[in-house]
């Protein structure tokens, strides 16, 4: 087991740059979260904001702005020049003065966040959408035409007694986005997707993913794991719901293959506070669960994977989030694990999935309660990680087997809206 903050990998991983976390975005809970991309930036959130990194060259990649605005987790999508950030922690108001907010007030903000990121020296802010319960995450389904986009924005509750985060919150939102008005976005449908399931996992979504060009998507929705289409992307139609009450605590995120004949879900047991990842917790629990997604559209699971490294009594590991390596003709993932660090996984035998490659630190100092890699994620032959209080790593990944994804090039990438490989 490295010791503290050592860094470890397989062979065939090489770490190639790191950016530290800086001030303003150096103080002992300005967690480094979600990422996105679009052509050569990196859009990292954190919890007191979000930072735009040039990674026009990923060996020397850098930092050319950093946002102030708090409200956790500020987990970002973009599409060309809006930048969207999830906030589910209630806020005084909307803007980015705004200080924690009381939920018993009804007049409390939680929801997103909407930035042009036109000048990425100088993003603005341009207009916000209250949504129930705020937005934890969000997705962006494209409209019928390139004018409009939409955003699934999932968000964990219901809060008894709250006036805006009422029971039973069986519901996401979607939020329509005027793309040359960004200022005039609204909520225009609040779908129920849980309808039917017990109060105990009717607590809304933590991720959904949107694979547009197969008309679905997969929610991890807290309790249940839930197959949609959503060829109308205004009326979400759910087609499954899949429950694993043995081995899935908290359903956290989704993935399918490049075919969409397959989905990985993630358990985050614990909620990314706990370690996991030990002799003391079991393979299925706090991993990932590999579905075959069958032609009538039915989900089946086939296997579990969980790294193979063991982590120590107090480094917080769980599966969370990951993308594709887009290997043609395989399906191939690297995923975050907090602590447990990068792991680059093979499932296409879904029975047998197996860690090809991997990259790690050693546990933190004393005094730190969480870190590791919240999120990995790979774009245009580079892993990219956001480490919670290390910044961002990259990593390259040299492998015959992968070398084939060295060839798929993106324009953009938001990992919980998939695209066929080679388009973004």
């Amino acid at each position: 087991m490295p010791g503290q903050d050592e860094i470890r990998h397989s062979p065939n991983m090489t770490v190639v740059a790191n950016v530290p976390l800086q001030a303003p975005f150096d103080g002992p809970q300005a967690w480094g979260t979600d990422m996105a991309f679009e052509g050569d930036y990196a859009y990292v959130g954190n919890y007191e904001g979000f930072t735009v990194h040039d990674i026009s060259d990923p060996a020397h990649p850098k930092a050319v702005s950093r946002v102030v605005c708090p409200g956790g987790q500020n987990d970002v999508s973009v599409a060309g020049d809006l930048l969207f950030v999830s906030v589910d922690d209630p806020r005084t108001d909307d803007t980015c003065a705004a200080g924690p907010g009381d939920p018993s007030d009804p007049k409390e903000w939680e929801g997103v966040r909407i930035f042009d990121v036109s000048d990425k020296t100088d993003p603005r802010y341009v207009a916000s959408v209250r949504t129930e319960c705020g937005s934890h995450t969000n997705t962006i389904v494209p409209g019928k035409t390139p004018d409009v986009l939409y955003l699934y924005v999932s968000s964990p509750g219901p809060i008894d007694d709250s006036p805006t985060c009422p029971p039973p919150h069986q519901n996401i939102s979607i939020v329509e986005v005027p793309v040359r008005h960004p200022g005039d976005a609204r909520v225009v449908a609040t779908p129920a997707l849980l309808e039917g399931t017990s109060d105990e996992v009717s607590a809304g979504c933590h991720d959904i993913t949107a694979y547009p060009e197969k008309g679905l998507a997969a929610g991890a929705c807290f309790g249940d794991g839930v197959l949609m289409d959503i060829s109308d992307p205004v009326k979400p139609r759910v087609l499954q719901v899949v429950t694993d009450q043995e081995n899935f605590s908290i359903w956290h995120s989704a993935t399918f293959n490049d075919a969409g004949t397959k989905v990985v879900f993630s358990d985050e047991l614990g909620g990314g506070l706990a370690a996991t990842c030990n002799a003391q917790v079991s393979p299925e629990k706090g991993a990932d669960a590999v579905y075959s997604l069958t032609p009538d559209r039915r989900l089946v699971r086939q296997g579990y994977y969980k790294i193979p490294r063991p982590q120590g009594p107090k480094e917080n590991c769980v599966a969370h989030n990951g993308s594709l390596v887009p290997v043609p003709g395989r399906d191939v993932m690297v995923q975050a694990w907090y602590m447990g660090g990068v792991s680059v996984w093979d499932f296409t035998d879904a029975a047998r999935p197996r860690e090809i490659a991997y990259f790690e630190r050693g546990p933190l100092a004393p005094e730190l309660e969480l870190g590791g890699s919240w999120s990995a994620y790979y774009y245009n032959g580079y892993i990219y990680s956001s480490d919670i209080t290390k910044g961002l790593d990259v990593l390259r990944l040299d492998d015959p087997l992968t070398a084939p994804a060295g060839k798929v090039r993106m324009t953009g990438f938001n990992p919980q809206s998939q695209h066929p490989y080679g388009r973004g």
